[in-house]
């Protein structure tokens, strides 16, 4: 009796792995990602099966709808009672253009605007400063998001300057991931709604979401009263002032944005917002003419039509006639994005990429590795942060374009997690990006071309492996 259940068992097992096999194949984003699954689920579904379901899941069609409606209408905001002008502001400023990042605009349907005043905020220090002063500063709304929000010294604060907010009547809207702060005690939350303020997880299934950990929110947002707006690679953790070893001292960049392209930032928040609650956030207009800087807002997610973020990339770095300077975290190129920093090179571009020396997720390190071996034998120089670990995602393009934003150079960022950036196009805050990146790459030491050969050979395989996961990591 026992062989026959464990027969029967075995059997049903190979035929769940079929059939999570066949809507493997339909629904991957990805022929590797599509093949990788498939061959795990058929072969080993003891082993497969139940990661599929919690990394394999790739439909979420109420926020696609949602998503793409607002695309077709261009921009939400437009029609919002709040707004009186119907989109007037954001016509006046529809002039602005580059064909360098033409075809960023047209896929994302999204402007580059003038008139902005930028600054740059380098580590942690300095960005929650100046987001925590604008905070305090609040007169109407606050709009805050994070991937990740923490219990601990930084997020007290954090929540103590809202909750204070909120007692003097500015209405707050956060919104949180819910895998990335899935340590984020009740009571964190309870305190924060007990005290005024309106707080959600986001997650893009509304119902049996536990069985789904792709699709992260990864994007970090902070809007106060319309007109002051900040992005970039901190989340709210003491680990990002640099306080948690072993990768402190930790290196980051925020930027705070004044001008239209806070209007963008608005959208981005309003479509997530409205996903969650089915409820509009407080909009009122940017102020005009605060600087001489061009930014358009990129917004990029799975719920596009395309892979926009993979594309936004490609597309940047095909832009470079001088040089492409990039930091990431992860460097798990995609082809599209790997041949063009290729390419980039036999144009004569200095291309430069800025990863840590240590790691944060081993797996995804030793992925990295294998890609940064194959970068620089293409002639990609690429470089290791000695100080500590390096979260910043920064590029620099010649000498006056800026990305500062939320996203990595890996397939999550690219095709599984919801993020967003700033392309900024002015010389002199590319030329603070780029004091900021020499000051940086001082701090690195450069690998070589057969510095990989040199390693053990069961480390060189054991990073072959890693690389066939780079669809999930």
């Amino acid at each position: 009796m026992w062989i026959s259940l464990i027969a029967f068992a075995a059997i049903s097992l190979h035929v769940a792995g079929i059939l999570a096999a066949m809507h493997a194949v339909v629904h991957a984003r990805t022929a590797q990602g599509a093949f990788a699954w498939a061959l795990g689920l058929v072969l080993l579904p003891y082993v497969t099966l139940i990661p599929y379901l919690f990394l394999g899941e790739s439909h979420f069609s109420g926020y696609v709808d949602l998503h793409r409606q607002r695309q077709e209408r261009l921009f939400i905001l437009r029609d919002s009672p709040e707004w009186p002008d119907r989109g007037a502001y954001l016509q006046r400023h529809a002039t602005e253009q580059d064909q360098r990042y033409a075809a960023i605009g047209a896929m994302l349907k999204t402007r580059l605007h003038g008139g902005h005043g930028l600054t740059l905020l380098i580590d942690g220090e300095a960005a929650f400063a100046s987001m925590l002063q604008a905070i305090g500063e609040a007169e109407r709304y606050i709009l805050l998001q994070f991937f990740i929000i923490h219990d601990d010294e930084l997020g007290r604060r954090l929540q103590a300057a809202l909750l204070e907010r909120a007692a003097a009547g500015v209405r707050i809207c956060v919104l949180y991931d819910s895998i990335g702060s899935h340590d984020l005690p009740r009571h964190y939350v309870t305190a924060l709604r007990d005290g005024g303020v309106t707080v959600h997880p986001f997650a893009t299934r509304r119902w049996r979401n536990r069985f789904q950990l792709n699709f992260r929110n990864h994007r970090k947002v902070l809007v106060v009263d319309g007109y002051r707006g900040f992005v970039g690679g901190l989340n709210a953790g003491d680990e990002y002032l640099g306080r948690k070893p072993p990768l402190a001292p930790w290196r980051d960049t925020h930027m705070r944005i004044e001008g239209p392209a806070v209007a963008d930032l608005q959208r981005s928040f309003t479509e997530d917002w409205y996903w969650v609650t089915g409820e509009h956030p407080p909009f009122q207009p940017p102020r005009e003419h605060c600087g001489n800087a061009r930014t358009m807002i990129a917004a990029t997610g799975p719920a596009d039509r395309q892979e926009s973020c993979s594309l936004f990339f490609t597309q940047a770095i095909h832009a470079a006639r001088k040089r492409v300077w990039i930091t990431t975290p992860y460097f798990v190129p995609d082809q599209a994005v790997f041949s063009a920093l290729r390419l980039a090179v036999f144009r004569g571009v200095d291309v430069r990429v800025l990863i840590p020396i240590r790691p944060d997720h081993r797996t995804v390190f030793m992925a990295s590795t294998l890609y940064a071996h194959e970068a620089t034998i293409a002639g990609v120089r690429i470089f290791r942060y000695r100080p500590g670990f390096i979260h910043q995602k920064v590029m620099l393009i010649d000498d006056d374009t800026s990305v500062v934003g939320s996203m990595n150079l890996d397939n999550r960022s690219f095709r599984l997690n919801f993020e967003i950036a700033a392309l900024n196009i002015d010389e002199a805050f590319a030329g603070e990006v780029a004091s900021m990146l020499e000051e940086d790459l001082a701090n690195a030491d450069e690998i070589h071309p057969d510095e990989f050969r040199r390693l053990p050979y069961l480390r060189r395989v054991a990073m072959h492996v890693a690389r066939m996961f780079d669809p999930v990591l």
